[in-house]
């Protein structure tokens, strides 16, 4: 045992001896000019060292910089600058006064992809022709520069793309390891701040660059992100993923393929490709097996009612601030700038309380002419269709919908859109309508159209027009109905033709059936004051007590009742009274006719007819 640890200290004594004398012989300047000429040589870029190099001996064989920078050639602005850059160098060559870099590492650096940092080709510099039929060399393929591995920690990165805004990129950690078949492994996190959202990316990916820079993929076996702020969902949105993607170079083609990712409780699947032209030219084929957008997308508002339950119960929220960039900019302005065919299909889906499934969508945009072919699903027992369009290229932007609704449930929709209308029954609805925003407050406001509705097995709770009638009745003569005890008012079937316009929902030509009572009437509703004015005439068929002339007139004659105020709280007026009236003069003009026939032949009789007569 003595003698190995002997053996071992004589060893560790010999490699400090080494290092000690090579960090003497051997001056780490001498290789400035070397790696200035060698990065010129590979890249065309201009590398700039600050300071004296000096050697860092452990744990690793190293040369320390100052402050370095990396400027593209006829750039204004460096591409890359650091404080400090450590280059991990092997020690064999160095007895040989050679250099060979076993990994870069850049601490503190800043990364600027923008205009100002891009090459700027000469005036006078030969133009490449477009096709090239020649094969490339071989030092042309791969990466521009030949090391093993590279280490960027605790960096920035701006991006910015000709005009648009810049993107910041924050505590970038990156590190890169490359075989000599340029095979790549990359890992790699950061933090995006902007317009009050925060983003933190993760990534471990494995790179092909053996012919870069004509074609680049990447394999992304693990990607994790996480985004929370201003209009996000409260608990953000988190989610990981695998996907593998290509860059072809000539086309400017960038393909996403097998997507498999997932953003908390949705899950995508599918493909996708971009062909970044003058206006990007996207192509999109996603499968959802759960897409929740209830966790995906911001709040709904709540209407003022529930505004003013909530302040009873918990204080004031503070309001977030605007985001600036939205501001003056027009609606669905982003569509306008490029082009995209999306197919989407997904198994279930959840919007506003609803669950949707076997949704399949069919979408072209053209730059701003976004036309949805089809957009359907199943919705409980029902079917709906919304095919439409939304027509951006101008200044203000228009939609069209066709919606064809097939034995939907007409409470789930009312209650989804925070109509606080007590009505339930399955909807079948064919129609046409346009405004200018796509959502619920401006199809209140300023949606436009016309439709034509069914309702079969309708409630409409809080008036029970059948008992109305009959309690009427009861107050104005001796007919006697049947005890009920039901506050809904309930059809088998109802028809009406429908007219929106701007807040103003019509009712014309409205007809209900039932084994108890039959109505017809119109109205109109007011979607932003929550207000109607309806006025039905209603036949109650069953229900009396007994039989007899009054309630056979009363099973045929039509009661005028009209229904006004506020949907919750509703008011009647009910007209029994001038019916049971016109009923008794018409009976008494009967009676006093078959008298007056009966005795014809003298004066009264001949008085009486005059009188009836006139009347």
């Amino acid at each position: 045992m003595r003698r190995v640890l002997t053996t071992l200290m004589i060893l560790l004594v010999v490699l400090v001896a080494g290092l000690s004398a090579l960090v003497l012989l051997v001056n780490p300047n001498d290789f400035r000019a070397y790696m200035v000429r060698q990065v010129e040589a590979r890249s065309g870029y201009e590398l700039k060292l600050d300071g004296q190099l000096r050697w860092h001996v452990w744990p690793q064989l190293s040369i320390l910089s100052g402050r370095m920078s990396l400027t593209a050639p006829g750039a204004s602005v460096p591409i890359v600058t650091a404080d400090n850059m450590r280059l991990d160098v092997a020690l064999m060559p160095l007895l040989s006064h050679q250099l060979q870099v076993r990994q870069v590492m850049l601490k503190g650096a800043v990364i600027q992809l923008t205009p100002q940092t891009e090459a700027v080709r000469q005036s006078d510099a030969p133009v490449a022709p477009h096709t090239n039929t020649l094969p490339d060399a071989a030092e042309d393929a791969g990466w521009s520069f030949d090391i093993a591995s590279l280490k960027v920690a605790d960096s920035l990165l701006v991006f910015q793309h000709e005009d648009e805004e810049q993107i910041t990129v924050r505590n970038i950690n990156l590190k890169m390891e490359q075989d000599q078949h340029h095979l790549a492994a990359v890992d790699f996190s950061g933090r995006i701040n902007r317009n009050q959202r925060d983003m933190t990316l993760s990534m471990n990916a494995n790179v092909d660059a053996s012919d870069y820079p004509h074609k680049l993929t990447a394999d992304i076996q693990q990607l994790s992100w996480q985004i929370s702020g201003a209009d996000l969902p409260t608990q953000g949105i988190s989610g990981q993923g695998s996907l593998q993607a290509l860059w072809r170079e000539e086309q400017k083609q960038l393909e996403l393929n097998n997507l498999n990712l997932q953003a908390n409780d949705s899950a995508l699947k599918g493909r996708a490709s971009v062909v970044l032209s003058e206006t990007p030219k996207w192509v999109f084929d996603l499968q959802f097996d759960k897409l929740n957008l209830e966790n995906l997308l911001p709040p709904q508002p709540v209407t003022a009612e529930q505004s003013a339950e909530r302040q009873e119960t918990t204080p004031p929220k503070q309001m977030r601030p605007v985001i600036s960039s939205s501001i003056d900019q027009p609606d669905y302005n982003g569509l306008r700038s490029f082009t995209a065919d999306i197919l989407v299909k997904a198994n279930t889906v959840r919007w506003r309380g609803i669950d949707f499934t076997n949704v399949s969508s069919q979408m072209l945009n053209h730059n701003g002419l976004l036309v949805i072919s089809e957009l359907s699903g199943q919705m409980g027992a029902g079917h709906l269709s919304l095919p439409g369009l939304l027509d951006v290229r101008k200044e203000i932007a228009r939609a069209e919908f066709q919606p064809r609704l097939d034995n939907i449930e007409i409470g789930t929709i009312l209650k989804a859109f925070n109509y606080p209308i007590a009505l339930t029954g399955n909807l079948t609805m064919a129609g046409d309508f346009s405004g200018d925003r796509i959502d619920a407050d401006a199809f209140r406001r300023s949606w436009q159209g016309q439709a034509h509705v069914q309702l079969s097995d309708s409630r409409m709770e809080g008036l029970n027009f059948q008992q109305l009638v009959q309690q009427a009745v009861e107050r104005s003569s001796n007919v006697k109905a049947k005890e009920s005890y039901d506050s809904a008012t309930r059809l088998d079937d109802f028809s009406s033709e429908l007219t929106l316009n701007r807040g103003e929902l019509t009712l014309d030509n409205m007809q209900g059936h039932s084994s108890l009572l039959a109505l017809t009437g119109k109205g109109s509703l007011d979607l932003v004051k929550e207000t109607t004015d309806t006025r039905f005439n209603v036949r109650v068929l069953s229900g009396w007590e007994g039989e007899g002339p009054l309630i056979d007139l009363l099973k045929e004659t039509p009661i005028p009742l009209t229904v006004f105020g506020k949907w919750q709280e509703l008011n009647y007026s009910l007209q029994v009274d001038q019916v049971l009236r016109k009923h008794l003069q018409d009976e008494a003009k009967r009676r006093l006719s078959d008298w007056a026939d009966k005795n014809k032949d003298s004066q009264s009789g001949k008085d009486v007819k005059k009188l009836l007569d006139k009347l």
